[in-house]
């Protein structure tokens, strides 16, 4: 008999076990993949290591999270600045001055207020995500570097879409091509492997176990649950399935040693299939004579698909809030992660939140 069933070997799981063993909670942990560690998983291809599931860099402006995560790897000093390819013309983003001088010619933040100012629209309250970008950034960065890169991602047109949509619109007018802006940012050297072991390394571990073609025994196998599946699933699909954006990945090994000089470069015009690709070897500054490539492709969402990222529009929210009511009534069962809590999760924001149902339970900081 265990303290706790974690299901889910990601970073809410882990970070969740490792809490509960440091107080003497036995855990089982389980995973349906092959693998631990979810979305942060990485694997090692012609020695450069690979994020399999898109581009992970950890960022907070949380000080205590940074220097907890600190414990389990070291941290390069990598910061995202990726660049917009729109017909293969360059751009950096975060929207900035060199942004604004390849778009107008203009050098000075006042000739770009200015532009983006004319541009804007004059929306009070904008209802959907056109309206939003436009009302921040104007209309020529919305249709060279937003509209197309967005609606590739969702799969709907822009005004079809909720402002809840996009997370950041970043614009700055000065050269820092810094995207999140965050104190603390890096990528662990080595990878996120690394973390996931040191946080399991004194639970029980079972891969490749999918906690539903067993429910009826798992739920009697601890005293408690801590579920970051698919919160819809867990209820059956009873108030009908929660929607997703998904991803496809196309991994590729280049002969050649820097193959587009930037970790990341997004894919904004609509008539390239996929929204970006990652050169991994860049996340870590690496030297390597080969590289490795991977594009991304946005895929429609049905029942089966990978589950991404929670579709937050009014219908979908409406439907998590029938299940989260169901929630709310258990007593020994706790949702977490980004499926547990239909919520799009950075890596700080997911070990911050296991550290809160951690300290809940065991009652001490």
């Amino acid at each position: 008999m265990y303290d706790y069933l974690i299901v889910g070997a990601g970073l809410f799981g882990a970070v969740f076990a490792y809490e509960a063993s440091q107080n003497n909670k036995r855990c089982l942990v389980i995973d349906k993949k092959s693998h631990m560690g979810g979305y942060v998983f990485c694997e090692n291809i012609e020695g450069i290591t690979t994020h399999k599931y898109g581009a992970r860099i950890f960022h907070t402006n949380d000080k205590n999270i940074w220097e907890y995560v600190n414990r389990f790897a070291e941290f390069n000093r990598f910061t995202n600045m990726p660049i917009a390819n729109y017909n293969n013309e360059l751009y950096n983003l975060p929207f900035n001055m060199n942004t604004f001088y390849k778009l107008w010619g203009v050098t000075t933040p006042e000739a770009a207020r200015k532009i983006i100012e004319e541009q804007r629209s004059g929306v009070a309250q904008p209802e959907n995500l056109e309206q939003l970008a436009i009302s921040i950034v104007g209309t020529d960065i919305y249709d060279k570097l937003v509209k197309g890169y967005i609606e590739k991602i969702w799969g709907k047109k822009c005004t079809e879409l909720p402002t809840s949509a996009v997370n950041i619109l970043p614009v700055k007018f000065n050269f820092d091509n810094d995207y999140f802006g965050d104190r603390y940012q890096g990528v662990p050297i080595g990878g996120y492997n690394q973390i996931i072991t040191k946080l399991l390394e004194s639970c029980d571990v079972k891969l490749d176990s999918d906690f539903f073609n067993d429910a009826a025994r798992y739920r009697y196998i601890a005293d408690r649950i801590i579920f970051t599946g698919k919160i819809d699933e867990f209820y059956g699909y009873c108030y009908g399935p929660l929607e997703y954006k998904s991803l496809c990945f196309e991994t590729e090994i280049l002969d050649t040693p820097n193959y587009q000089g930037n970790a990341i470069v997004n894919y904004t015009s609509a008539d390239v299939p996929f929204t970006r690709i990652i050169e991994h070897k860049h996340f870590e500054y690496g030297t390597q004579e080969k590289t490795v490539i991977t594009r991304e492709y946005p895929i429609g969402w049905m029942r089966g698909s990978e589950p991404c990222y929670p579709v937050s529009d009014e219908k979908n929210v409406s439907i998590y809030n029938k299940y989260l009511t169901l929630a709310r009534q258990e007593k020994n069962v706790i949702f977490g992660g980004r499926l547990g809590t239909y919520r799009h999760l950075n890596m700080s924001q997911a070990i911050n939140n296991a550290l809160k149902y951690a300290y809940s339970q065991f009652r001490h900081r």
